[in-house]
């Protein structure tokens, strides 16, 4: 039997200035990436991972990460957890979204890859409070320390580059454009 499968949160309310700085003439999730949308190549992933998903768009009363990611697991509260993707992360392997939900059970389990952390992180029912409480541009990250501070945090270590190959920069956009081309 199946277990409950964690809900994908897919952060796109973000404003994408380091992109529109760097010289991008479009959101960056917009941005072609062999010739589709950054986002769509996200999106595309979760589909085929066949988790269920909720996409959290651009709001005015949502002004950060944190806020976004309040109203995505507010609006699934009855997940039985979440993984945090942030949608500029367009290389991530669908099998690595399924290594991480079927993860073994902690409180927050952090994928990495070469040591390096990555995304999506996953949560679970013990971080839901703190999860819909979150506001302003930090993100989860103190919901991480805290769950670190009492040992509830895991760690796992995934063979692909997509979990921290995000889309920042016109240079980003570039690099992952050879990383794919590689794959």
């Amino acid at each position: 039997m199946m277990p409950s499968l964690p809900v994908v949160i897919v952060l796109a309310a973000g404003r994408g200035e380091r992109f529109a700085a760097s010289g991008g003439t479009v959101h960056k999730l917009q941005a072609l990436l062999a010739g589709k949308p950054v986002v769509e190549h996200v999106l595309d992933a979760v589909r085929a991972s066949g988790l269920p998903c909720h996409v959290v768009v651009a709001d005015a009363s949502r002004p950060g990460m944190g806020d976004s990611i309040a109203a995505g697991v507010r609006a699934t509260a009855d997940a039985p957890g979440w993984l945090i993707l942030p949608a500029d992360l367009p290389l991530v392997r669908s099998q690595t979204l399924l290594a991480i939900a079927l993860a073994p059970p902690a409180a927050v389990t952090v994928p990495l890859y070469r040591g390096q952390r990555g995304h999506p992180v996953r949560f679970g029912l013990a971080c839901a409070r703190e999860l819909m409480e979150l506001k302003g541009n930090q993100g989860a990250a103190e919901v991480v320390r805290a769950q670190s501070a009492i040992n509830s945090v895991a760690f796992l270590e995934l063979d692909d580059a997509g979990i921290v190959t995000d889309i920042d920069t016109l240079d980003d956009l570039r690099r992952a454009e050879m990383l794919l081309a590689t794959r």
